[in-house]
């Protein structure tokens, strides 16, 4: 994949411009990049770092498997049943709108204060957006296409099966992609309350600490992360829909 070259020419840049600025504000706040993989590496030597990005990936994971699945069928019955998609359209431009971040004191009280709240929290925010996204993508399916399968004798099960989710596939990883992003946003404020695990909490510790090399250490490390995840997905649509372009 020719992509991954300039990522890491990005990268580059990135640092360089950042070692710059670092330079020119010459101030504790904003130590160079230098220190700060210094910092991450000695996280990553004492056993500090694993553990709490062990917490953070294990939340992202758990919480896109939980809600990938049942968002993408119900994006799907969406986008092939006019019927079912007038019933589903308006709590989703109710709920997709609304700010829900602020309603993790709320969940806090359903679920308590542990790992249940978080991966709710992040599945919650995500799932309105897989489902749209999956409900657009199937209605993108030609119809043409599903009339020719048709007529070779298949049923509805034989359509979605054999046309619809091999259609959607590529919307499905472009999806998580999305959805992604925003769930290590949110993710991070999840993690700075009533947390003592994850990546988020060990942001905000060092800033609490004025250890803003280790701040930073942990704001590269969630990056990072991230950035795994994407790389991760990008080879897993490779190999599932082959046919897709990754040149």
């Amino acid at each position: 994949m020719k992509k991954y070259p300039g990522i890491l020419i990005a990268l580059l840049v990135f640092t360089a411009a950042w070692q710059g600025i670092s330079v020119l504000v010459n101030r504790s706040f904003l130590p160079g990049p230098i220190r700060t993989w210094e910092s991450l590496l000695q996280l990553a030597a004492d056993g500090r770092l694993l553990p709490h990005l062990e917490a953070s990936l294990s939340r992202i994971v758990w919480a896109l498997v939980i809600t990938a699945i049942p968002a993408s069928a119900l994006g799907i019955a969406a986008g092939r049943s006019r019927r079912f998609n007038n019933l589903l359209s308006p709590v989703i431009y109710i709920l997709h709108p609304l700010p829900k971040t602020a309603f993790l004191p709320v969940i806090m009280l359903f679920f308590g204060l542990g790992e249940a709240s978080k991966i709710f929290l992040v599945g919650f925010i995500i799932f309105s957006q897989m489902l749209v996204t999956m409900r657009d993508c199937s209605k993108q399916v030609p119809d043409g296409l599903l009339d020719s399968v048709r007529s070779l004798g298949a049923g509805r099960g034989g359509l979605i099966w054999h046309v619809v989710i091999p259609s959607v596939l590529p919307g499905f990883f472009t999806g998580l992609r999305i959805s992604l992003g925003t769930a290590v946003a949110v993710l991070f404020i999840a993690e700075t309350f009533a947390s003592r695990s994850g990546l988020g909490f060990l942001i905000m510790d060092a800033w609490t600490r004025i250890a803003y090399a280790q701040m930073y250490a942990g704001i590269l490390a969630l990056s990072l992360m991230g950035l795994l995840l994407f790389i991760l997905l990008d080879l897993a649509e490779a190999i599932i829909c082959p046919w897709r372009n990754f040149s």
